[in-house]
């Protein structure tokens, strides 16, 4: 950080008198914090890091005190860092400002197979932290275990079932499932079912895979009661809001049996509760029937949701949740995002798969395409509809997608006839670096994503600069309003 970078975010923090995601303050005055650790851990387990001001007394009105004195500071930084396990390797800065000392420690975020970063005094289970807003909070045993799951490649959709019997399961869906792998692959074609079974994990040290049972059991509840997904309809647009005569939900519907089974009947449960309306094509003057959402979209969800949930011990005992609101509907799956993919590259890059045989054995049995292209299809449903694009979050161990009956609009970019132009300004509603612009429009040269989508943006001010007298700092961020 340049001390004219330090200047500037000090006033920022003047401006706008708040810590943030990426942004926590210290006073530092008598001495160096003692506890820097929980920041130290959130801040180096997430992808962007962030920055520590020493200096800064919150509690009194964000008064620029400066800190006892920086060459002690920095020292002690240091040692604290050193405690973390990875050891943190800080970026530090020390400003003079009015007579007064500042010093800002950047936070680098660590690699993902590097997770999580902790307090080598309190142990991984209990010193491991993640960054809610301004708050550093302990990571959940899951959120802990997600990261291990990842760098060791667990795979618990083959975790084997030893409650359940091969003779329990469907033997004809069996068979039919070990022709269609024959077919086109005369290195299967010369082995016995049960060999196949075993190659493919269908069993596993000839006990039946937890694959096996959510595709061929006739009821996987029988060993994972939760494994199931619960259906709601709520009278209004928040939980807790009843209707005209007190009811808290409009139906209500615990959805169980296989995945194939359970997706037929959540689509079944969504096309009961949704409106229809008749509506005339504008193109072929035809009639038409039209739900409140499109099909094509809710079925991907579902089927996302049943392909792509975690089916670890830490989440069995956790339904998929359908909550069907006045104004939206919500498809909930326990187990946030996986692997290295970001939220807002879903749907363009290809991303880690978290049950790679269960996805395989659902795309021979005809009930996914296993090729990415759920999101996409999603989106492109939605608009086709002229609703309002669907939202995805990420929150804490669970994956959210939010459909809204909410009509697209596109009013507030009436000149912006280019549709990666639109697309641009709406994703820096957020603040963006160079190399998350140019990973968004699918380019290889940053430089060239620059100058060809966002400099024009900019001097038409749809996109404005973070530092706008240093528009080539290696810190900027484009961002629209």
């Amino acid at each position: 950080m340049t001390n004219e970078e330090f200047i500037n975010k000090l006033n920022e923090i003047q401006k706008l008198k708040c810590e943030s995601q990426i942004l926590e303050l210290k006073k530092a005055g008598q001495g160096c914090p003692k506890r820097l650790y929980d920041t130290l851990s959130s801040f180096s387990n997430q992808d962007e890091g962030g920055i520590i001001i020493f200096g800064i007394d919150e509690e009194h009105h964000y008064e620029e005190t400066g800190v006892y004195d920086a060459q002690d500071l920095q020292k002690k930084i240091n040692e604290q860092c050193l405690e973390m396990e990875p050891a943190v390797r800080p970026l530090l800065t020390v400003l003079e400002k009015d007579g007064k000392s500042f010093v800002a420690a950047e936070i680098p975020g660590i690699d993902l197979s590097e997770r999580p970063c902790y307090y080598k005094g309190r142990g991984r289970l209990k010193g491991s932290c993640v960054r809610i807003g301004d708050s550093d909070e302990p990571m959940t045993d899951y959120e802990i275990y997600s990261y291990e799951a990842y760098r060791k490649k667990y795979q618990d959709d083959i975790r084997e079932v030893k409650r359940a019997s091969f003779s329990t399961l469907n033997q004809e869906a069996l068979s039919e499932y070990a022709e269609k792998l024959k077919k086109g692959k005369p290195n299967l074609s010369v082995l016995s079912d049960a060999q196949i079974y075993e190659l493919m994990s269908i069993t596993r040290n000839e006990n039946v895979t937890l694959s096996a049972v959510m595709a061929f059991s006739p009821y996987p509840q029988a060993y994972f009661p939760q494994l199931c997904i619960t259906a709601v309809v709520i009278p209004g647009t928040e939980m807790g809001e009843t209707g005209l005569s007190g009811e808290r939900f409009s139906d209500n519907e615990r959805i169980e049996g296989n995945i194939p089974q359970m997706l037929d009947s959540a689509l079944s449960f969504i096309r009961k509760n949704m409106k229809n309306m008749t509506i005339v094509n504008s193109e072929n003057g035809k009639r038409e029937d039209r739900t409140d959402y499109p099909m094509t979209a809710v079925r991907e969800a579902v089927i996302n949701a049943l392909v792509h949930r975690d089916y670890s011990i830490h989440t069995e005992g956790m339904p998929i949740q359908i909550l069907m609101f006045d104004d939206r509907m919500e498809i909930r799956n326990p187990g946030g995002i996986y692997g290295r993919i970001k939220m807002d590259q879903l749907g363009k890059v290809q991303p880690d798969t978290r049950n790679p045989v269960l996805a395989t054995l659902l795309e021979v049995l005809g009930i996914t395409e296993n090729r990415y292209s759920g999101i996409p299809t999603i989106r492109k449903a939605m608009k086709e509809y002229g609703l309002k694009e669907p939202e995805f979050q990420d929150m804490r161990g669970s994956f959210v997608v939010k459909f809204y009956k909410e009509p697209e609009t596109e009013a507030h970019l009436p000149e912006i006839q280019n549709e990666d132009m639109k697309n641009l300004i709406l994703f820096c509603k957020t603040p963006r670096t160079r190399k998350e612009i140019c990973e968004f429009l699918g380019l290889s040269s940053v430089t060239y994503a620059i100058q060809k989508y966002v400099m024009p943006l900019v001097e038409d001010g749809y996109i404005k600069l973070s530092i706008p007298d240093k528009p080539k700092s290696q810190k900027q961020l484009y961002y629209s309003e």
